[in-house]
């Protein structure tokens, strides 16, 4: 296998320039493949998708009624990105991330926001992700988001663009651990040659943002992860970082609330908790404050969380901030908590929320590619170019029912790198999630979960939707 009838097309091409020449990054690798035997990397391939299988890299399918666990496509070709395109992206997270904290915490206690007229109160009052119990909460450090993945895309002219952000309960960075491991054993030589930058202690700094939030704590904390149980699409994730961390994975009926504090039930009797990496969304997290019918959560848990006695990771309320139709408005979040202009740019987007962008986007909804406000995984969405006029109908009338719940945005031709397919390579469409840590400082974990469309000409990159992943290699500056 070799790039000679690799087309990058009309698109931004991770490994190759308009012209066909290789990206200047990209070149070692690409004479690395080369330079194998024709069979080489497939057995390569094969061998990598075994091995997901071995090291119990899965995650669960909800729509298909039989094999629902199934390993994460992989393709073994990485996605790199140069040093100095990283420190650009960095810079921009950090910036974001900081900004997104500010106006979460704003919302549940001052609310300068809405009085100086920067944001519509209405449009964040009424988000799904808004919690009103969450009102005079101060998080421990004033951090609500301590774990975020915001999705990155390019255009086709290259330029990085932010697609949304994941304050909630962000997942995928197991995957991202485990396609390292891999890719390091498949190419040593080009991995040592191209310096590509360590993720390897991700659970360590993400154990060290936990130690932080309880440092003024007397007694040694105790730190715990808190999952929805072995049915969970993620509950790979949960007990990886579990066991990384060195911390216990607990379920809802493992801990208790008496006393003002959240025990954990052990055989030596309970033990004090002081902070849960919780994978639980809020609705579930305690049945005495949201879901009464969750057996999920621990009843009584946003007590303890109000009084200051126990740290929860992310602070419950910080969906409000990954609200589609609160992200249109992030530039202008920036630039009123920070005093500066967006390092990373929003993709352009309409809220059918406001009665102009509402017309706009039925007027061309064959054009545009619409949303849910509160969807995930690809689901509730209009490509509008490939759907049908019934299909098309059956969106606008979602849209004069209930504006807010929707919003579009341009068609983006996204970036593609090569992948395997067959005996040959092709381009497909790929995002990039990095995953960021705010603690003492904010960090973010240099590369991230590369998603891929596998599908020919798809623009949805999610695993629900049959989409798979690439490692990402940085390369130092």
């Amino acid at each position: 296998m070799n790039f000679q009838t690799y087309d990058p097309e009309n698109f931004f091409d991770e490994y190759f320039e308009a012209s066909g020449n290789p990206q200047p990054w990209a070149k070692p690798l690409i004479d690395h493949i080369d330079s194998l035997q024709p069979d080489e990397l497939l057995l390569y391939q094969h061998a990598a998708q075994a091995a997901l299988m071995n090291m119990g890299i899965t995650f669960n399918v909800y729509s298909e009624r039989e094999g629902t666990e199934k390993t994460f496509p992989f393709d073994i070709l990485p996605r790199i990105v140069n040093g100095a395109d990283w420190a650009f992206i960095e810079k921009g997270l950090q910036q974001r991330i900081r900004a997104l904290n500010l106006f979460i915490h704003d919302v549940y206690n001052e609310e300068k926001i809405f009085k100086e007229g920067v944001v519509p109160k209405e449009f964040v009052l009424s988000s799904e992700g808004y919690r009103p119990e969450c009102k005079g909460i101060h998080p421990p450090k004033n951090i609500w988001c301590h774990i975020t993945g915001t999705d990155l895309v390019r255009d086709k002219d290259g330029q990085l663009l932010v697609l949304e952000d994941n304050l909630r309960c962000p997942s995928g960075v197991s995957y991202v651990l485990g396609n390292r491991r891999l890719l390091k054993e498949t190419f040593p030589q080009v991995f040592e040659t191209l310096r590509v930058r360590p993720i390897d202690d991700y659970p360590n700094r993400l154990l060290k943002v936990l130690q932080y939030l309880t440092s003024e704590k007397a007694h040694s904390p105790n730190l715990v992860i808190l999952t929805p149980g072995i049915f969970n699409s993620a509950y790979f994730e949960h007990s990886f970082l579990a066991q990384s961390m060195g911390i216990e994975l607990v379920e809802g009926s493992d801990l208790a609330v008496f006393d003002d504090y959240v025990h954990m039930r052990t055989t030596e009797g309970f033990q004090r908790v002081d902070a849960i990496y919780r994978r639980i969304d809020d609705d579930f997290l305690d049945p005495e404050t949201f879901r009464s019918d969750s057996t999920l959560g621990v009843p009584g848990l946003m007590k303890v969380f109000q009084k200051g006695n126990v740290v929860l990771i992310n602070a419950p309320g910080t969906g409000v901030a990954d609200d589609k139709a609160v992200y249109a408005f992030v530039p202008k979040i920036i630039k009123f908590y920070l005093g500066e202009e967006p390092i990373l740019p929003n993709v352009p987007t309409y809220l059918c929320g406001l009665e102009e962008d509402k017309k706009y986007v039925l007027d061309h909804l064959d054009r545009l590619i619409v949303k849910e406000t509160g969807g995930a995984g690809g689901s509730g969405m209009l490509i509008g170019h490939l759907a049908s006029s019934a299909e098309r109908n059956l969106f606008a009338e979602k849209i004069r029912s209930r504006p807010r719940n929707y919003i579009a945005q341009e068609v983006i031709a996204l970036s593609r790198a090569p992948v395997i397919v067959d005996d040959r390579f092709e381009g497909r469409h790929i995002d990039l999630r990095p995953f960021i840590l705010f603690g003492e400082d904010v960090y973010v974990l240099p590369g991230g979960l590369t998603r891929v469309a596998l599908k020919k000409g798809s623009l949805v990159v999610n695993s629900s939707q049959g989409g798979g992943s690439k490692d990402t290699w940085v390369l130092h500056k």
